[in-house]
Parts: C-alpha cells; structure tokens; sequence
C-alpha cells in the first residue's frame, strides 16, 4: 500500500471553499484520482473539527465487549446493564454456536 500523502488540510479548505475544480486541485496537490481528492478532503473537515466523524460498527463503543461468566450449574451469566444494553428479554431464546472466532450467539 503506498504512503498517504501529507496534505495541510487548512490549505486543501481553502482550495475547495475557493472554488477551485476537482482537476485543478488534483494538480496542485499531486493527487491522481478523484477519490483521492474526496477522502483528503474529507479527512481535513474531520481533522479541522468542521466534520464528525463516523464510528465505524465492529469499534464503536456501543458494542464493547463485555465480560460474562458461567454458574455453578453451567448457566451463563451477563450483567444486568449488558441484558439492557442488548435489550434481551426475559424470554427471548438463543442459538450458540462454536466458530473459529469463538463462540456465537444467535437469537432466534
């Protein structure tokens, strides 16, 4: 994979909100694709604070992973807050599974 170019991103702002094209930017900043162009941009409103940024699923902090145990009988136990947060109900029925992973849970 090739180095990521080192753009100021307060200088690629400037350029676009000045009106500059696509083809003329691509120019001054040495970028060979559109995309390029478009993910550098992107990355200078986020790096400038003008953008939030999005959190991707598999690391969000919504689905941090938490730690359950298993009882005396076998049973496993998830905290109180983990049952919530998943919003399992007192009924609810699952499928486990072993995978290469680990072990997956399923609702059915």
């Amino acid at each position: 994979m090739p180095k990521r170019k080192k753009v100021d991103a307060k200088t690629l702002i400037k350029a676009v909100e000045a009106g500059k094209t696509q083809s003329e930017i691509m120019s001054e900043f040495g970028y060979k694709s559109s995309a390029q162009v478009k993910t550098a941009y992107m990355n200078a409103l986020i790096e400038a604070g003008k953008v939030t940024p999005i959190t991707g699923g598999r690391g969000s902090k919504t689905t941090r992973a938490k730690t359950v145990g298993v009882g005396k009988r076998g049973s496993i136990i998830i905290s109180k807050e983990l049952v919530d947060r998943l919003e399992i109900g007192a009924n609810d029925k699952f499928t486990i599974r072993k995978t290469r992973a680990g072990i997956a849970l399923k609702r059915d």
